[in-house]
C-alpha cells in the first residue's frame, strides 16, 4: 500500500464512484458499448445539476449525431468527466464518429470543445496529467507547438498553455502514451543539436561539470536522470500508475526476472497519473536489441492486466477521521480474503483494483463490515 498523500492529479478511469454507487458502476459495465466517456467539461462554471442538463440537450441532438440518453454520471471524482450511455447502440457509435463536439448553451459564457472515447471494459482509458513544457520553450513557440499537438492528437483535451509552460491535458492513456513519446523525442533531439553546438565551442567556454539541467515533467518529469538516459540511448515505459503500481505489487518477481533475463537496469518515475520506467543497458552488456526486447515485455505485461483489471473508488469526502479509520479497517479486514485486490488509501478516498468479480464483491463486504462497526457504535 502506498501512503495516505493524494497524487497530484486523481485518476480519471470509467469506474470511478463513490461507494454508494457500487450496483450502478456495475450496471454500467455491462453495457460498455452503449456508454461513451466525455471529457474536458469546464469546471466550476456552472453548478452540477445544470451541467449535467447541457450535457444531456447536447447529445439528444441530431444536429450532434444524438439520440435518447438513459443515464448520465456526472459529476465524476475526475474533473471535467462524464460518462453518457444511450438507449441504442447505434446512436452511441454515431456520436463517437462524429469529429467535433462544441458544447454550445446561453448558459455558458463561451462554447466548449468536448472530446469522446467508448467507455470500454478497462477502466484505465481516460487520464488527466498536467505537462510542463517549458524545457522546450527555447526551441519552440510554445503555443505553436500546443497547437501541433491539438492537430495530431484530437483524441486529447487541450487546457489553457500558462505562461509558465504547463498545460493540463486529459484522454485515452494510449494517447496520453503517443503524446509522451512524441515529447520525448523532441527533448531527445534539442538535447542533441545543443551537445554537437557546446561540442564546438567546448575548447573556448567554461565546462560546468556539475550544473545540473533544468528539470522540466513532460507530464513525467524529465529530469537529471532522464538526459542521461537519452544520451545513453535508453528506452522508456510509460504507465498508468495504478497498472504500475498492481504489477509491482503482485508481479514483481515477473517483471525483475524479465529485465534480468534482458541484462537491462531500470528506475521509475511516478508523476500523478503517470509512471515512466526507463530501460537502460547494463553497462557490460549493451545490445540496442535487448533493450527493445524489455521495453515489448514490460508493455506487454502491462497491457495483459490493463485488459482485465477495473476500479471502484470509495469516497471519503465530508467524512470525520473516525469515519475515515472505519472505512480503512474494513478495507484491510476484507482485503485478506481478497489477497489479489490493490487497496491503495489516500486522504479522500480509497482506491481499489482488481478483476471486475472481485472488486464488486469486495466493496459490498466492506459496506456491510462499515454498517456493522456503525451498530456496534451506536450501542
Amino acid at each position: 500500500m502506498t501512503g495516505t498523500k493524494d497524487r497530484q492529479n486523481s485518476t480519471a478511469v470509467t469506474c470511478t464512484v463513490h461507494v454508494s454507487h457500487s450496483s450502478q458502476a456495475t450496471a454500467q459495465a455491462a453495457k460498455p458499448q452503449r456508454t461513451i466517456v466525455v471529457y474536458g467539461i469546464p469546471d466550476g462554471l456552472l453548478e452540477d445539476d445544470i451541467m449535467t442538463d447541457i450535457l444531456m440537450i447536447h447529445f439528444q441532438k441530431a444536429k450532434n449525431k444524438g439520440g435518447d440518453v438513459e443515464d448520465i454520471v456526472y459529476p465524476t471524482p475526475t474533473k471535467g468527466v462524464a460518462y453518457i450511455t444511450f438507449e441504442d447502440r447505434q446512436v452511441a457509435e454515431n456520436v463517437l464518429a462524429k469529429a467535433e463536439h462544441h458544447l454550445q448553451d446561453k448558459r455558458l459564457p463561451v462554447d466548449c470543445p468536448l472530446k469522446v472515447s467508448l467507455y470500454g471494459e478497462s477502466v484505465f482509458i481516460c487520464v488527466s496529467c498536467l505537462l510542463d513544457l517549458s524545457i522546450l520553450r527555447e526551441k519552440n513557440t510554445l503555443e505553436d507547438l500546443v497547437e501541433d499537438l491539438r492537430k495530431n492528437f484530437t483524441a486529447l483535451s487541450f487546457g489553457t498553455l500558462h505562461s509558465n509552460g504547463q498545460i493540463t491535458v486529459q484522454g485515452p492513456f494510449s494517447s496520453i502514451h503517443s503524446l509522451q513519446n512524441k515529447l520525448a523525442l523532441k527533448v531527445h533531439n534539442s538535447l542533441s543539436k545543443s551537445d554537437v553546438k557546446s561540442g564546438r565551442k567546448e575548447s573556448k567556454a567554461d565546462h560546468r561539470s556539475n550544473t545540473k539541467p533544468a528539470k522540466s515533467d513532460l507530464s513525467l518529469e524529465v529530469s537529471n536522470n532522464f538526459v542521461q538516459s537519452t544520451k545513453k540511448e535508453g528506452l522508456i515505459v510509460a504507465l498508468d500508475t495504478d497498472i504500475y503500481l498492481y504489477m509491482k505489487t503482485f508481479k514483481e518477481k515477473m517483471y525483475q526476472k524479465s529485465l534480468e533475463k534482458c541484462g537491462v537496469n531500470s528506475y521509475e518515475v511516478r508523476d500523478g497519473e503517470i509512471t515512466t520506467i526507463y530501460l537502460d543497458n547494463d553497462p557490460s552488456n549493451p545490445s540496442l536489441g535487448q533493450l527493445e526486447l524489455a521495453k515489448s515485455m514490460v508493455e506487454y505485461m502491462a497491457a495483459d492486466l490493463q485488459s482485465c483489471l477495473r476500479k471502484e473508488r470509495l469516497s471519503l469526502e465530508g467524512f470525520s477521521r473516525v469515519e475515515k479509520h472505519k472505512h480503512e479497517q474494513a478495507c484491510e479486514n476484507v482485503n485478506s480474503q481478497y489477497p489479489h485486490v490493490l487497496v491503495l488509501p489516500y486522504s479522500t478516498y480509497i482506491d481499489i483494483i482488481g478483476t471486475s468479480s472481485d472488486i464488486y464483491e469486495f466493496t459490498q463486504q466492506v459496506n456491510k463490515m462499515v454498517r456493522h462497526f456503525q451498530k456496534d457504535s451506536w450501542r
